[in-house]
């Protein structure tokens, strides 16, 4: 089996050689870089499976290489390595495209299982066999073929993790979530601590919606519990 590929931009020599070493325990083909400029041109040079990628580097910044990546249609899964006191740019990377992140200092035995969630959802997106599904609620229609949104005729770009989400959602209308359960099955893995990674993600995917024209609101917040998709526009039509 053809090993992953895993790029780490990281500045710092310390936190790089960390992550190379538990990567490498990972039976991960890692390689770093510590600047922007250079991570873009790797990251244009060949395939990658995951791209851990700190938003403090010099040349380019990790915002600028998620929102150039983003902008010529890359998919590749995103981990940003943020500092404590950058709430915005944490904000402005998942706006941007990035899948998840982690704060520095951080544990690397989160790292490595947020490593593990990611990669799993690339092996899941590149099974042949895997089924893919047609999700339809009245007007929204989700293809988990192409991996589209759309709302009426008006489509909705959604970034890889947002996508998961509300396609999560949509197969359980009326089921209530905690969100634990979300991190668990969507993020791959529990995050004790990061339900707000939750929060803001469904913020931005009810925007999105209300956006594109959503008359109401179709991830409901279900007060001192969690979330649902609001059952009351449920029209299933799975294909």
């Amino acid at each position: 089996m053809q090993r992953k590929c895993v790029l780490v931009v990281e500045d710092e020599q310390d936190i790089a050689d960390l992550l190379m070493l538990h990567l490498a325990d990972q039976n991960l083909d890692a390689t770093w870089c510590r600047d922007g400029v250079q991570a873009l041109q790797l990251l244009r040079s060949r395939t990658w499976d995951l791209v851990l990628l700190d938003l403090r580097l010099p040349g380019l910044d990790g915002l600028e290489i998620t929102r150039r990546l983003r902008a010529q249609g890359s998919r590749v899964p995103i981990l940003m390595l943020t500092a404590k006191t950058t709430e915005l740019d944490r904000v402005l990377g998942l706006e941007l495209g990035a899948d998840d992140y982690v704060s520095k200092p951080f544990s690397v035995v989160e790292v490595m299982a947020r490593v593990k969630a990611l990669l799993r959802r690339v092996s899941m997106d590149a099974a042949p066999e895997r089924a893919a599904s047609r999700i339809v609620h009245g007007v929204l229609v989700v293809d988990e073929t192409t991996r589209a949104v759309t709302l009426g005729t008006t489509n909705i770009e959604l970034t890889a993790r947002e996508f998961d989400l509300l396609t999560f959602f949509a197969q359980s209308p009326g089921r209530v979530f905690r969100r634990t359960q979300l991190l668990d099955q969507v993020w791959g893995t529990g995050h004790d601590g990061y339900e707000h990674t939750v929060n803001s993600h469904i913020n931005r995917l009810r925007a999105k919606l209300q956006a594109a024209g959503a008359a109401e609101e179709y991830i409901l917040t279900v007060w001192g519990v969690g979330y649902k998709f609001n059952d009351a526009l449920a029209s299933v039509d799975v294909a």
